[in-house]
Order: C-alpha cells, then sequence, then structure tokens
C-alpha cells in the first residue's frame, strides 16, 4: 500500500445544494405560533393538559395510599406538600 500524498488526486468541491449548519437534534421540530388565535389556542391546550395530569395524579395517589407499604405519597403528605410552594 502507498503511503503519503498520491499526485493526481484533487479535492472535490461540493457544488451547489443546500449547506448543513451545524448539527439538527431529531424528533419533533417545534416552533412557537405567531399568530394571536393560535397563541391562545396553545395555551389553552396546555393549561388543560396540565389540568388533566394533576387529576390523574391525585387519582392515583387516591388509589395507591390505601396500603401500608407504598412507593406513592400518601393524601396527607401530598396536601401538605402544596401548601409549602
Amino acid at each position: 500500500m502507498a503511503q503519503g500524498k498520491t499526485k493526481g488526486l484533487k479535492a472535490k468541491v461540493a457544488s451547489g445544494g443546500r449547506k448543513k449548519s451545524g448539527t439538527m437534534s431529531k424528533g419533533k421540530r417545534d416552533i412557537p405560533p405567531k399568530n394571536v388565535h393560535h397563541v391562545r389556542e396553545r395555551q389553552t391546550k396546555k393549561q388543560l393538559s396540565s389540568r388533566i395530569n394533576n387529576n390523574i395524579e391525585k387519582q392515583m395517589v387516591n388509589a395507591a395510599s390505601s396500603g401500608k407499604l407504598t412507593i406513592m405519597k400518601n393524601k396527607g403528605e401530598l396536601e401538605a406538600g402544596k401548601g409549602k410552594k
């Protein structure tokens, strides 16, 4: 095998096309809305999903706090923790 530079090769130049600017992360692109209607719609969707998640969390605590050996916090601990914030 030849070692060192070879005489006949030249560097290839990329012709046109789209240039890559940095590295893009994988996954969904999330672009914030600019239209006032869409901003309000997104805000209400976020509030609704937050309320749903909190409600599910409370239901899970109620269901799991009945036994002595639980990983989740009991109802009393959950309500006492919210007053500290």
